[in-house]
């Protein structure tokens, strides 16, 4: 997509819109990643605006975080418990964080936001670097399967009485790229939210993490332990040292 740059599209309008919607699973994503830390030190990678973090924190987690955009950082500062997290702006494939920590985790497909393999592998690497010899590598993230099935397309999100949203994508199985963007045709104008991902299947994850020196160790259809199948939409796999 000519133009578009990944440190820049998390930019303040998005920052400031992007809770409008959330996708109700905070809480058993929360559960789930508590367990797994199990009382240890966390780091979130793509913290964002503290969706996961902040009531993960709630609940007595140790959290910090590393985040690309600066506005999402903002936005996440303006909430209650905000400040009191340890943010660093920058890569999360680069970056590092002082200290050891039990649990690393990568949510909503953050993962699929760096846009090449090396970049992908780096970030593996970089998370079994922040774990204990104990700890876990928790990613979230979609089953391509719903946006290869097409190369091209346009789907409406919504349909209104003064707005449509539209959701214009191509897909490249070469590059594994998906090229997107959200599209609201309103009374007030035109808005463009673009986006580009590289998507993986699970397999290919699990490669990057062998070259880690992590391994694969439990794969979830969910947040609440569904077991993985055929017709998953996402997994939540968890890899650790051995």
């Amino acid at each position: 997509m000519d133009g578009f740059d990944p440190a820049t599209s998390f930019g303040p309008d998005v920052a400031s819109r992007y809770d409008n919607s959330l996708r109700g699973d905070e809480q058993a994503a929360c559960r789930f990643l508590a367990e797994v830390a199990g009382g240890g030190r966390v780091l979130e990678f793509a913290i964002g605006t503290g969706r996961i973090a902040l009531p993960l924190a709630e609940q007595g987690v140790s959290v910090a975080g590393i985040e690309l955009s600066r506005a999402m950082v903002d936005q996440l500062r303006s909430k209650p418990g905000g400040d009191a997290l340890h943010v660093t702006v920058g890569d999360m494939s680069l970056e590092r964080v002082p200290g050891t920590h039990s649990l690393v985790y990568l949510v909503f497909n953050s993962l699929f936001n760096l846009l090449t393999q090396d970049d992908q592998v780096r970030c593996f690497e970089n998370a079994a670097r922040h774990l204990a010899d104990d700890g876990a590598f928790v990613v979230e993230a979609a089953v391509p399967s719903a946006w290869t099935a097409q190369h091209e397309y346009v789907r409406p999100e919504w349909v209104g009485t003064d707005s449509v949203g539209l959701d214009v994508c191509r897909y490249d199985p070469v590059t594994q790229l998906l090229e997107e963007n959200h599209v609201t045709l309103s009374e007030k104008g035109i808005r463009f939210g673009p986006i580009v991902c590289r998507l993986i299947w699970p397999p290919e994850m699990d490669l990057m993490a062998r070259i880690a020196g992590l391994r694969l160790a439990e794969r979830w259809g969910g947040w609440d332990r569904q077991p993985f199948t055929a017709d998953s939409k996402l997994h939540v796999s968890v890899y650790r040292r051995r």
